[in-house]
């Protein structure tokens, strides 16, 4: 519900006729892009980088329909850099890495998002949809060779076909067709493509309902995350306050599963609660929605030529800021793929693996978003008493800040990938094989200052800590002392990089491979590898990591210590009086509140979740009456 527009923003796109709508046969293109949200056009930017043409097709002829998205990670913003938009974007938007969580009116902890420092990036900006979205269009717009963006164009019917698609492009002048030898889908939670092609996803639906509401005000509170659970203005309930640009100020109100959306976001009955919130109406809304959310994926990105990202892909709640992120870090992974596959310089697997990383992200984020949506709003009485507990147990126990989740806020995926080389060697620090590279300070030469993750500019980089240069077609090089000055020492603690170790970044900038001597045969084998070009050994070797991890994973949480059942009290009487004793002044209601949170303490004095697990399943049988 729109109460106000932005100010200053081009909300609407003129619709203009296409030569492609006269053609007898449909035209043909390398990509069709559907959707210009910030997935799509972040996807045709990153390939206009890369040289490679795109269409954009868009049913809609405007962007700024509210704020939605605020929340973007500091990866998000390393690769808007690359794109050409970061530096607008962190200046407009508020930056903030604090948070603060609230039990009632007590404080019950703070945190940082990124206490490491030397990084160029924040850990978040909060700036609404529509700022990006504007500032994404301007830079496609700087692409007019490459990007062909058509606005009021909605597809309206696909048929794949073995190498490509034609698709049917409903317009103000008439229905036209196009042709693509691929089709990315990135055309929202309701994706029309999905539908058309009879997909569906798995998952799980959430009945909560949430109100979110945008409110002008000008106040003094800090530029950090604050949430509340059973907060005294919204009794019993859960709330979130985020600052925005322009003096706009993001409130989050749980309802419970009854409430009627319709009449919850009327101004009339949502002002009383902002009210009751803030304690004062000196404010006015800017926009307001009632959501319910799904975490909910398709089993597969990939469907022959048409490739889905973002939330056309899968949909996570709002807790933890993982659903644009990691729609743009979708379109990232996808765009240096898809530009070797059209240069011919990919293997035969290559794109796969987008499939194979973006899906173990989409993983990893539901599975996050579904545990802090339990927790916000515990779906049974039972899970209600846990969750109390460790909120109870919070304010006292550090250990029990660790079980409060008011949404782990969004970060990138370590891929586990067939396109890295295994380490050959142990390594300490925080980067990690497969993971995005840490940031750190460096200087050039001429004495500019730059960032590490500066570098990686959609393109393989070798990065060598001092040694002889090693000369790799295709491959950038740079070396940490002749080329770029790392005045603080970060680089070394940071990679542990010993002199002469070499690190291969991968053009999204996740590292892909790492020696403590590289060579230039090395270093060719590992492009190669990361092309998805697998030499025999190099595949086989990928085929039993995959096995190995699968077998890993399955036998996760067994411990090597096993449930201990026989009595280990040395007075068993003593013991089983003092839980008798803690519990004879205490109500029903006290006594199992009181279960709960020693219940937790105990496991976290196990510390082991495996044993965790069989004690559970022990307790459970033991409610049975006829089980053995």
């Amino acid at each position: 519900m729109l109460i106000a527009a932005p100010d200053a923003l081009p909300l609407r796109f003129a619709y203009r006729r296409h030569p492609d709508q006269s053609a007898a046969i449909p035209a043909r293109h390398p990509v069709v892009i559907v959707g210009a949200g910030p997935v799509g056009l972040s996807l045709a930017i990153d390939l206009a980088l890369a040289g490679r043409a795109s269409v954009v097709l868009d049913d809609a002829d405007r962007i700024g329909e509210g704020s939605r998205a605020i929340c973007f990670a500091k990866r998000t913003l390393e690769i808007f850099d690359r794109l050409g938009i970061g530096e607008a974007l962190v200046a407009k938007g508020v930056t903030w890495q604090r948070g603060r969580v609230f039990l009632g009116e007590r404080e019950l902890y703070d945190f940082d998002l990124l206490p490491e420092t030397g990084h160029r990036r924040p850990a978040f900006i909060n700036i609404q949809q529509f700022h990006v979205e504007a500032a994404l269009v301007a830079r496609a717009l700087q692409f007019a060779d490459l990007i062909d963006l058509r606005w009021l164009n909605r597809v309206d019917a696909i048929a794949p076909q073995g190498d490509g698609a034609i698709l049917t492009v409903g317009t103000p002048d008439g229905p036209y067709r196009i042709a693509a030898d691929w089709v990315i889908a990135c055309d929202g939670s309701r994706s029309p493509i999905r539908s058309m092609m009879g997909l569906d996803f798995a998952g799980e639906v959430f009945d909560d309902r949430f109100l979110i509401a945008d409110v002008k005000m000008t106040a003094d509170f800090p530029t950090e995350r604050w949430f509340w659970f059973q907060p005294p203005f919204h009794a019993g309930q859960s709330a979130l306050l985020h600052k925005q640009p322009d003096d706009v100020w993001r409130i989050d109100l749980q309802l419970g599963r009854d409430a009627d959306a319709e009449l919850e976001k009327r101004p009339e009955n949502v002002i009383p609660r902002i009210r009751r919130m803030l304690g004062h109406d000196a404010f006015t809304l800017e926009w307001v929605s009632v959501y319910t959310f799904q975490c909910r994926r398709l089993a597969r990105f990939i469907h022959g030529r048409v490739i889905f990202a973002g939330d056309a892909a899968h949909q996570v709640s709002p807790f933890g800021a993982r659903g644009a992120n990691s729609g743009i870090q979708d379109a990232e992974n996808l765009a240096w793929k898809l530009a070797l596959v059209l240069r011919g310089e990919a293997g035969p697997g290559l794109l796969a693996t987008y499939d194979a990383e973006r899906g173990a992200a989409a993983d990893e984020n539901i599975l996050n978003s579904t545990r802090a949506t339990d927790f916000i709003a515990p779906p049974s009485p039972g899970e209600r008493t846990i969750r109390d507990a460790a909120l109870a147990l919070a304010a006292r126990a550090a250990f029990a800040r660790r079980l409060v989740n008011s949404g782990r806020l969004s970060t990138p995926t370590t891929y586990a990938s067939a396109l890295s080389t295994p380490d050959e060697d142990v390594w300490a620090g925080t980067a990690r094989l497969g993971a995005p590279v840490p940031d750190l300070p460096l200087m050039r030469p001429d004495g500019r200052q730059t960032h590490l993750t500066a570098l990686a500019a959609g393109r393989f980089t070798l990065i060598t800590m001092g040694g002889p240069g090693i000369a790799v077609p295709g491959c950038d090089l740079l070396t940490i002392g002749p080329d770029l000055h790392d005045a603080d020492g970060l680089f070394a603690r940071r990679f542990d990089a010993t002199p002469g170790a070499g690190f291969l970044l991968r053009p999204d900038g996740h590292l892909a491979a790492r020696w403590r001597s590289p060579d230039a045969a090395k270093v060719e084998d590992a492009i190669r590898r990361a092309k998805g070009f697998l030499h025999k050994d190099l595949a086989d070797r990928a085929a039993s990591e995959s096995a190995s991890e699968q077998a890993e994973s399955q036998h996760e949480g067994r411990s090597a210590t096993p449930l201990v059942t026989d009595n280990r009290f040395a007075d068993p009487d003593a013991a089983l009086r003092i839980l008798a004793d803690a519990h004879r002044p205490l109500s029903e209601s006290a006594s199992v509140a009181f279960n709960a949170r020693l219940v937790l303490i105990l496991a976290n004095h196990v510390g082991d979740q495996a044993v965790l697990a069989e004690a559970v399943a022990l307790a459970r049988r033991a409610l049975d009456p006829e089980a053995s």
